[in-house]
């Protein structure tokens, strides 16, 4: 019996600046193909529909060892296609049932496609997620607050500077969480500078065993080529001025621009 073939879409991308490059699918023996629709081209290949759909797919795709190296393959053959042209990447796993179905995507969503392909031209997602150690924040900004007053506790007894010093812990603790918000701002807006276009993503790592960090903020950047240095040095500088109170800026990328891909109507019907 003929097994039910599926169309995955990997991306989209511009016709005329995308070459017709060899290369295989999510596996070695399935080829690569274009869809070409008014300068849009969809770049996606055939796959076995049982693979996505049904109930052993659905176990399937919670097998880290069948879904990483697919997973992988599919990021590969996007940053591919970047190489040449701006692209709208389409999530792991985006099936439709033939080609005419992907064609009505494209001529349904021609004119927001194209505002989102001529958006990200030249530009690549960039993300940064921002860790917090409250309680490093907390000895570093008490340890200022000290300082700024060590003349005044020097001439104090020790009975009345251990109960002021207690006083002055407690503000800190009040304080805290203004301050680590205001640094925050300060270096979401240095960052947006060196950027098109942000987007503030959801926070799904809460925590790291053994230490009171956590995640408190997960951005995403998109980033022109050109301006990558910059936005890399600014990084820097932040992780420079704030590790000190227990604020870490991850940066990873560069990435196809899954953060700031528009809806499209009939995205899939797979």
């Amino acid at each position: 019996m003929q097994t039910e073939k599926a169309v995955y879409l990997f991306c989209l991308a511009r016709a005329g600046l995308l070459p017709d490059v060899p290369m295989t699918g999510l596996d070695i023996d399935t080829p690569l193909l274009r869809e070409d629709v008014s300068g849009v081209s969809a770049v996606f290949s055939e796959v076995p529909l049982e693979e996505f759909s049904g109930p052993a797919a659905e176990v399937r795709l919670t097998d880290l060892a069948w879904i990483g190296p697919r997973a992988l393959r599919h990021s590969e053959v996007i940053k591919q296609a970047m190489h040449y042209s701006p692209v709208y990447p389409a999530r792991f796993g985006t099936l439709f049932s033939s080609t005419e179905s992907l064609r009505r995507l494209l001529n349904n969503n021609l004119l927001k496609i194209n505002a989102f392909l001529d958006h990200v031209m030249e530009k690549e997602e960039w993300a940064v997620k921002v860790n917090l150690s409250r309680e490093e924040a907390v000895e570093k900004l008490f340890a200022e607050r000290l300082q700024d007053q060590s003349d005044a506790f020097a001439s104090m007894s020790q009975g009345i500077r251990y109960f002021k010093e207690r006083q002055l812990r407690a503000a800190v603790e009040r304080e805290i969480s203004s301050k680590m918000k205001g640094i925050l701002e300060d270096t979401l807006a240095e960052l947006t500078e060196c950027s098109a276009d942000w987007q503030r993503r959801e926070v799904v790592f809460h925590g790291q065993d053994g230490s009171d960090a956590k995640t408190v903020a997960n951005w995403a950047f998109l980033v022109h080529r050109a301006d990558a240095e910059c936005f890399s040095a600014s990084i820097v500088t932040a992780n420079a001025q704030h590790h000190p109170y227990g604020i870490v800026f991850n940066l990873s990328g560069p990435w196809p621009p899954y953060s700031f891909v528009p809806a499209l109507k009939m995205e899939t019907d797979g």
